[in-house]
This record gives C-alpha cells, sequence and structure tokens, in this order.
C-alpha cells in the first residue's frame, strides 16, 4: 500500500512505509515535495494543503489544547479528536450521579453543550521563514549566551509586530537545532464546548495494553464544538456565543478505503529527538527511562489500588492515572524499540563513518573533528545530572502534596518581604483560595500519602548520588522509614485538606508566613526544589546549552556529510 503520514507540530513530520523522513513544512510542500507526493498516488494539490489565499485543508486540522489533533468535520465547528485528548475535559463534567466517564455524554441539542475552561483549540493561519531575521548579527565569535540573547530580543520583535492589531497569536520556532526559524501565526479559541464521548469501555478499551500500539482497537474518539463571539472571532466564553463558522471542514467519506490508496495524515505530534548522538539516546534509554517506568509504575499500582475500591477516588483520578500511563506505556516501547532495531549500535556505526569524513579531510577535521569526542564529555558529565532531575520530576513532584505545599512559597516570599504591599498579599492569597477547590475536587490523601512513602523511598535507595539534604534527617529521625515520615507529614500538615487551607487563609496576616515554614509538606517541598534549583537545574542548563551549540554544528555537519538526505528537525 503506499502511505505518506504527514503530520503537523507547527511543523510537518514526514514518515512513510517508502522511508521518507524528517519535517515536511507545510508551506513548502508545493516546492520541495508536491511531486514526490503526486507520485505516490496524491490527487489533491500542494496548494489543497497549504494555501494563504484560499481555504484548504490547514484551515481543518487544528491544535487541540497543548498537544493533540483535532479536526473540523462540520461547518458549525464540530471537532473531533481522540478520546484520551477530551479525557481530562470528560473527567471534570463526571461526578459519581453523573458518571461520563463510564457511561459517556451526549449532548441532545447545543444548549446541553458542556463548557470546559481552560481548554483551547488553535488553527494554524499561516507561515513564513524568519531565519534571515532572526539569525541577523549572529557571528561564530559570540559565546552561546551573547547568542541565545540576540536571537530571543529578535523573536520578541518578530512575534511582536507580526501581530499587533489583530486579534492573531504568533510563535517562532527553532528548526536545525537553531539553524532555521519560522514563524506561526495561529488563531486561538477559548470557548471549547463538550459534545459527546462514548463510554470507556469503548473510548478506552484495551487500556494500556493498546495504548501506543498499533494497530488500535479502540474506540479512541471525542467531540467538541468551538463557539466565537458574532463576528466569528474567539472569545472567552458567554452565552452569547455561536458555533463557529470554518473556512475550510473535512468532509467524511462512506465509501471506504480501497488497496493502494493514497493516505496522508496531518496532525500535531510532537518534536523530533532523531539526530541526537548515540551518547543521549544510550541515556534516555538505558538510564532515564528504566528509572521513570519503575517510578510510574508504582504510582500506577497505588492509584489503581484505590480507584478500585472507592467509585469517587476512582473519578478523581481517572484522568491523573491516564496521564503517568500514557508516557509510561511510551517510555517502556521507546526503550523497547531502541533495543529491538539495535538502534544504539546502528548510530555508533554511522558515527564512527561520519568521524572518519571528518578527519579524511583536514578543513573538515578542524571544523568538525572533535564534535563527537566533545559530545562524549558533555553527556558523560550530564548523565548523573539527568538521572537526578528524572527522580526529582517522576518522585518528588510525583508525590502531589509536594507540588500543592509548594505553590504557597510565593505567598512566603511576599510575606517576608517588608516592602510587599498589603494589597499584593490579598491577592495571592485570594488565589490560592480560588485554586483550592480546584485542587481537592480531585485530591484524596491516604492515596497521596501511600505515594509519598513509595516514591520517596524509591528515590533515596535508587539515586546513587546529588540526594536531598533532607533524605539524611529521614535516615536520622526515621531510621529510612518513609512511611512513617509520611505518617508525619500527613498528620501535621495544613496542606491535606481544603478545610485546613481556607481554615489557614482565612484573615491571613504577614506574619503567618512562620506557620507555613514550619510546615512539615513545605519543608519538604522547599528542600526538594530549592536541591533541584541550586544543584542540578543550572548546571544541566549550561551542559544542554554547550551540547546544543555542538547539534547545530552538528546538524550542518550530517547535512555535508549526507547532502541528499532531509534533515529538518525541531528542538
Amino acid at each position: 500500500m503506499k502511505k505518506i503520514i504527514l503530520s503537523l507540530c507547527l511543523s510537518l513530520s514526514l514518515f512513510s512505509v517508502f522511508a521518507h523522513e524528517g519535517i515536511w513544512i507545510p508551506m513548502l510542500l508545493e516546492q520541495l515535495n508536491e511531486a514526490d507526493m503526486k507520485s505516490l498516488g496524491m490527487k489533491i494539490s500542494a496548494q489543497d494543503i497549504y494555501s494563504i489565499n484560499k481555504s484548504c485543508l490547514k484551515d481543518g486540522i487544528v491544535l487541540f489544547g497543548g498537544g493533540c489533533t483535532a479536526e473540523i468535520v462540520s461547518d458549525k465547528g464540530l471537532v473531533l479528536t481522540n478520546h484520551h485528548c477530551g479525557y481530562g475535559s470528560i473527567q471534570r463534567h463526571s461526578s459519581v450521579e453523573f458518571d461520563y466517564l463510564t457511561n459517556g455524554f451526549w449532548a441532545g441539542k447545543q444548549e446541553e453543550e458542556l463548557p470546559n475552561p481552560g481548554l483551547s483549540v488553535t488553527l494554524l493561519i499561516r507561515m513564513e521563514d524568519v531565519s534571515a531575521k532572526i539569525l541577523e548579527g549572529i557571528n561564530p565569535r559570540m559565546t552561546e549566551i551573547q547568542r541565545a540573547e540576540l536571537v530571543k530580543k529578535h523573536i520578541t520583535d518578530i512575534e511582536k509586530n507580526a501581530v499587533e492589531g489583530t486579534h492573531y497569536k504568533a510563535k517562532v520556532k527553532s528548526f536545525y537545532y537553531g539553524n532555521q526559524y519560522f514563524l506561526f501565526i495561529t488563531e486561538v479559541f477559548t470557548d471549547v464546548r463538550l459534545v459527546g464521548a462514548p463510554p470507556s469501555n469503548i473510548g478506552k478499551f484495551g487500556g494500556d495494553t493498546d495504548n501506543w500500539m498499533w494497530p488500535r482497537h479502540t474506540g479512541d474518539f471525542s467531540v467538541f464544538r468551538i463557539y466565537a463571539n458574532k463576528n466569528n472571532e474567539p472569545a472567552d466564553y458567554s452565552k452569547d456565543n455561536v458555533p463557529y463558522k470554518p473556512k475550510y471542514h473535512l468532509s467524511i467519506s462512506l465509501k471506504g478505503e480501497q488497496k493502494g490508496d493514497f493516505t496522508f495524515v496531518f496532525g500535531y505530534p510532537g518534536t523530533t529527538q532523531e539526530y541526537l548522538p548515540s551518547y543521549a539516546v544510550n541515556g534516555i534509554a538505558n538510564v532515564e527511562n528504566p528509572a521513570a517506568v519503575k517510578l510510574r509504575q508504582k504510582r500506577l499500582e497505588i492509584m489503581g489500588s484505590f480507584m478500585k475500591e472507592n467509585s469517587l477516588v476512582r473519578i478523581q483520578y481517572s484522568n491523573k492515572y491516564q496521564g503517568v500511563a500514557n508516557y509510561w506505556k511510551k517510555m517502556m516501547g521507546e526503550s523497547r524499540g531502541i533495543q529491538r532495531i539495535n538502534a544504539i549500535a546502528k548510530k555508533q556505526q554511522f558515527e564512527k563513518e561520519f568521524q572518519a569524513w571528518a578527519d579524511a579531510d583536514n578543513l573538515r577535521k578542524k571544523k568538525y573533528g572533535q564534535l563527537l569526542p566533545t559530545f562524549e564529555t558533555y553527556y558523560i558529565a550530564a548523565s548523573p545530572l539527568n538521572l537526578a532531575s528524572t527522580y526529582f520530576f517522576e518522585a518528588g513532584l510525583g508525590v502531589e502534596i509536594v507540588k500543592y505545599a509548594y505553590s504557597f512559597n510565593r505567598l512566603v516570599v511576599l510575606s517576608k518581604d517588608k516592602t510587599t504591599k498589603a494589597g499584593d498579599i490579598d491577592k495571592a492569597v485570594e488565589q490560592l483560595k480560588s485554586a483550592a477547590a480546584g485542587y481537592f475536587k480531585n485530591y484524596h490523601a491516604p492515596l497521596d500519602q501511600k505515594v509519598f512513602a513509595e516514591l520517596l523511598s524509591v528515590y533515596h535507595k535508587n539515586l546513587p548520588t546529588l540526594q536531598p539534604s533532607i533524605f539524611g534527617m529521614v535516615d536520622k529521625k526515621y531510621k529510612g522509614d518513609f512511611a512513617a515520615y509520611a505518617q508525619k507529614v500527613f498528620g501535621q500538615s495544613i496542606f491535606v485538606s481544603e478545610e485546613k487551607v481556607r481554615k489557614f487563609l482565612d484573615g491571613y496576616k504577614a506574619s503567618y508566613y512562620k506557620k507555613i515554614e514550619k510546615d512539615p509538606a513545605f519543608q519538604l517541598s522547599l528542600n526538594l526544589y530549592n536541591h533541584y534549583l541550586d544543584n542540578i537545574q543550572p548546571v544541566l542548563s549550561s551542559l544542554d546549552k554547550q551540547t546544543d551549540s555542538l547539534q547545530r554544528i552538528y546538524m550542518q555537519a550530517q547535512m555535508e556529510f549526507q547532502p541528499g538526505k532531509a534533515f529538518f528537525s525541531r528542538r
């Protein structure tokens, strides 16, 4: 079967059974790819896919939320996306009495469609290559910091000027690891309502077993509708809003597919790590992923056991469970896939050939000869930091009370600063009060206490270096028993219930910050965050900047080494 998969992530990624690789840019399809696509059986033109002069396919394919693809399928703004992409919205509307997760939901008329604060749909208006403007003034003598500052300034200016006086949004994205830049002008709609979703035994059929697998067996879909103001422009939720009238919507054929049909999928999949050196791939597959998988497995086991015992907890944690499981399965598959195709050895062979090519010419040797040895040095230095970072995010921030307690740090800082105006403190208090209702609606302290004890114990036992200092206190005071430590934290902290938080915030005075600082959950969160922000993130960031610089040069070198290959990649 002739098949092309064409995907858009504010860029186009292309994969194919004919090994077409890299990123195919929508605005460059006519120039670079149309002939190839037509030779494979495409009957429409590149202008039918991307055009700024007429309605086309790009006007019907949208970014749903923060990272999903959706399609406009009617002239009244009806949007079709995956069940798991709409899962959070379905969960937020569910309760024990109205369990839309289990039973599904269908609006019988537009008045019954459910609003979703915080959910957005983004349409691509146009693209523009702004590389020359971004790289103006860049020279090889600059440090990475100087280069980054100038690039940032150019990006800020371009984004501002591109949409001034309009309701559009602008974003400049880096390609080729900073060798090329594209400007994306978008239209963002924030009134997006739930229209329908199948029951979970259809929408999540197969569960984690079916996730990240092919072929899929699940009825993985949900239906939403975009609403706009009476001028057909984005607007916050209002009863006066009307269904959006798209420039283009997809039609659905009931004829079915035929053997040999040309096929392409236009979507928003994310970024690529295809061009990382073997040292980086080895770290991901054999160091970071296994640690993250083990920690996520533990969280899933604990959440699953509580969800089976309590219907309310099942609804509270269903979306959290899916979020943890999604990348748990992805990371396992990623590591297994790398091992199955012997990807690290293949990259090492490529690097051996590249090094020989670089060393064969004095000019190339001077320019590229030390690239791979320097990569190796940096990735060796970064390995323990990347592992420590994985444990911080997957174990430390896998405990909900840690993240929630840290959200009070800004209030502490404001309260301790004698120059802070009373109004600023009051505003911070009101924000925390407002956030408490949403947070505790989907929080179960006994579950989190179990996660706390298990994850922090693994964090302490399995991370060989760069451990937070508070673990020393647990060793000394609790003999390394994190269950006992968890019992104290959850028994004494104000951050375990909405009632305790609201009682504390009512009538809050600046001097109350001392009570926050004495709270055991806040002490833990501050220690974990400060450890990461002081000891891990700055060093890792410095190494990342240096490897980014090397990667930019490495991409240039690979294009010289293999001039016939497409190297479109976005970081």
